[in-house]
């Protein structure tokens, strides 16, 4: 099949955009006041999905991870280019992975403008853009010291279905289902992006895993933190798990892609009220601390963590 009648069957949509799919590049215009969000993931077979995994999960997922990362900015999701690297083409799989891809761009209105197709081991790479109104957006920066930190969310979910699948931690049947969807089926908290614009200091979307990914908005803001592992939303699970394997999954398992923010105290009553808002849960963990280092209690014990989230090459 020619790779033009592939892009036309499978990933070609109109959109409402200047240019979209067909030539050299596409055309956007940004609104004026705004300034334009871009990111980039990749996704690959046998390291961030099992290779026999749903088609459509595979594609709903490839794009869940890239508008959370608009999410964390407090960036509107706008478009998105697509390039993939096919090992054959393969008219089911196809079929069922741009329903997923297009089945989650279309929940959060992100239009498919471009992208590529090649040859070879099954590889993922999405680009997506979004808009934010000019000095409003999110960053990782911004945290002060005295300053609450939120999770919303639950966390823990997917690293536990993944010990699951790696035969390390047998699950309950109905915990297998509700963890699987967690992986699977992430939900990008774009609307909790949008309406922190104000009220957040710093954000960003946990992917690697809690621990890692708030160093980071720590380092970057040259502050430490101290968390209350009591406080943080865990599993509901009909499987009577150790305390050493929740906390793992909880504090370093990551693909969680919920969004981790900092916020000063006077905005806490706002924060509760926009969680009833969103019906979505929002957990005060913390707090950011003028010392560098990242403390997480339990009751005053401190827990000492041997992996702190994923490496690409650890």
């Amino acid at each position: 099949m020619a790779e033009f009648d592939l892009i036309a069957q499978y990933f070609t949509r109109q959109a409402a955009v200047d240019l979209g799919v067909g030539d050299d590049a596409a055309l956007v215009s940004v609104r004026p006041g705004y300034q334009l969000a871009v990111s980039a993931d990749m996704s690959v077979s046998g390291t961030h999905f099992f290779a026999e995994a749903q088609p459509f999960a595979i594609g709903w997922k490839s794009m869940a991870v890239n508008i959370s990362d608009m999410a964390a900015m407090g960036a509107e999701p706008k478009w998105a280019t697509l390039s993939i690297a096919l090992p054959e083409v393969d008219h089911p799989w196809l079929r069922q992975f741009s329903d997923g891809l297009f089945a989650c761009a279309d929940a959060f209105g992100v239009a498919l403008i471009g992208g590529d197709t090649t040859r070879g081991p099954l590889n993922i790479a999405i680009n997506i853009l979004g808009e934010v109104p000019r000095g409003q957006a999110l960053q990782r920066n911004g945290a002060k010291a005295g300053e609450d930190i939120w999770v919303s969310g639950c966390l823990g979910q997917a690293a536990l279905w993944l010990q699951h699948r790696l035969g390390h931690l047998p699950l309950h049947a109905d915990d297998i289902v509700m963890l699987a969807t967690a992986m699977h089926h992430p939900q990008p908290r774009v609307r909790l992006g949008l309406a922190l614009r104000g009220m957040a200091s710093a954000a960003l979307d946990i992917s690697d895993g809690l621990l890692a990914d708030l160093g980071h908005m720590l380092q970057a803001s040259r502050v430490g933190a101290e968390m209350d592992w009591r406080a943080l939303p865990l599993p509901r699970l009909q499987t009577p798990l150790g305390e050493e394997a929740l906390q793992q999954a909880v504090l370093a398992g990551g693909d969680d892609y919920e969004l981790c923010f900092t916020a000063a105290p006077q905005h806490r009553e706002a924060l509760l009220a926009l969680s009833q808002q969103l019906n979505l849960p929002l957990s005060r963990i913390g707090k950011t601390t003028a010392s560098p280092g990242l403390t997480v209690l339990n009751g005053n014990v401190p827990l000492d963590i041997a992996k702190k989230g994923y490496q690409h090459f650890g």
